[in-house]
């Protein structure tokens, strides 16, 4: 038997990833751009992304108001190795590329450990003043991409993930 992709319309969960992954690739270049070039988001502005990122930082995430150099380097493998992967991922989802499947893991391996324990873990148990002081929003915000990069790894744990047995 030949192995065949199932169609679009039958793999109901690439669709909910691609635009998952999709709004991902948007919020990569509005929030974690600007903390890696280094913008000034400390105080309210009249730049609509600039205080966009100040109502979230301000009270949720002291780390992604004043970022240390190793948090704008976090942040630039977002807005310069995950965004372009997000568009490719979504393409890939869309058309059912089998070949994303490595990438997907590597991705969705790092992330979990750079965002999910690292990030996580100076926000809640790091010092105080790296310490969010509204753990709901920083949650909010933050855990989709911590959880959805880990249903992509269960989505991709097995061999051609978009085929079906005719």
């Amino acid at each position: 038997m030949t192995p065949g992709n199932l169609p679009l319309r039958e793999r109901r969960i690439d669709i909910v990833l691609a635009v998952v992954f999709s709004a991902f690739t948007i919020t990569s270049i509005i929030s974690d751009l600007l903390p890696t070039i280094g913008v000034d988001f400390s105080h309210p502005s009249s730049n609509f992304f600039v205080n966009s990122n100040y109502w979230y930082a301000h009270d949720a995430d002291p780390l992604f108001m004043n970022p240390p150099d190793w948090m704008r380097i976090v942040t630039g493998l977002s807005a310069f190795v995950y965004m372009p992967f997000y568009v490719v991922l979504v393409f890939s989802l869309v058309k059912g590329w089998n070949w994303v499947q490595l990438p997907a893991v590597i991705y969705a391996t790092m992330i979990s450990s750079i965002t999910g324990v690292i990030v996580f873990g100076v926000e809640f148990f790091g010092e105080a003043a790296s310490r969010t002081q509204n753990p709901a929003k920083f949650l909010a915000f933050n855990l989709p991409y911590v959880l959805l990069p880990l249903l992509l790894l269960v989505r991709m744990r097995k061999p051609l993930p978009f085929t079906r047995r005719f």
